[in-house]
């Protein structure tokens, strides 16, 4: 079991999972300071391996893992007011990925997008693309993270950015693959 928080809220209550599963659980810290959020006085655990959708939408889905659930759902507000929808699952866990949640929401969307802090190959993002091949969902996937090059060093705002795992280079990327879609079908 491997699970990637999205906030100190969630972390606290992976870590009580943690505790609660008989086998191996690995959980990725997040890095850098917490988002701020309160933390409630009782803890409860998640149930392994599902996700959560945290934003309906029409026109896409973002199925996100860890602080970049945060930047999805950031992008999520910035697309909408430029009048596009995007749903934004918190998938929770790299594994066992939420099967029902995640090809629920492949079925119903033109596009689905991953975002991770993480390398694209061999990553979360990879295990998506296998899943929706292993159960024949023909539905286009954008993966957005960390490339196969170097990356300079500097603080976790400039990495980001300079990458694209920002909530504006996560809209930018949405908005022009759900542009070049439109005019893949017009012309069509």
């Amino acid at each position: 079991t491997f699970a990637v928080p999205r906030d100190e809220v969630e972390l606290r209550r992976i870590m009580k999972t943690a505790t609660m599963v008989d086998g191996p659980f690995a959980y990725r810290y997040p890095r850098g300071n917490g988002v701020g959020l309160p933390l409630p006085e009782q803890i409860e655990a998640l149930p392994v391996g599902k996700g959560e959708l945290l934003r309906q939408g029409t026109d896409a889905v973002i199925v996100a893992i860890g602080v970049m659930v945060g930047e999805a759902l950031a992008a999520a507000e910035r697309l909408s007011q430029q009048g596009i929808e995007v749903s934004v699952v918190d998938a929770r866990f790299v594994k066992p990925l939420d099967h029902e949640l995640i090809l629920a929401q492949a079925a119903e969307m033109p596009l689905l997008i991953t975002a991770e802090e993480n390398a694209l190959q061999g990553g979360f993002g990879a295990a998506i693309l296998e899943l929706l091949n292993d159960a024949g969902v023909g539905t286009p996937v954008v993966r957005v993270g960390i490339p196969d090059r170097f990356v300079e060093q500097g603080t976790q705002p400039e990495l980001r950015s300079e990458l694209g795992l920002d909530a504006q280079g996560l809209a930018k990327r949405i908005s022009r693959s759900l542009g070049a879609r439109h005019a893949q079908r017009s012309s069509a």
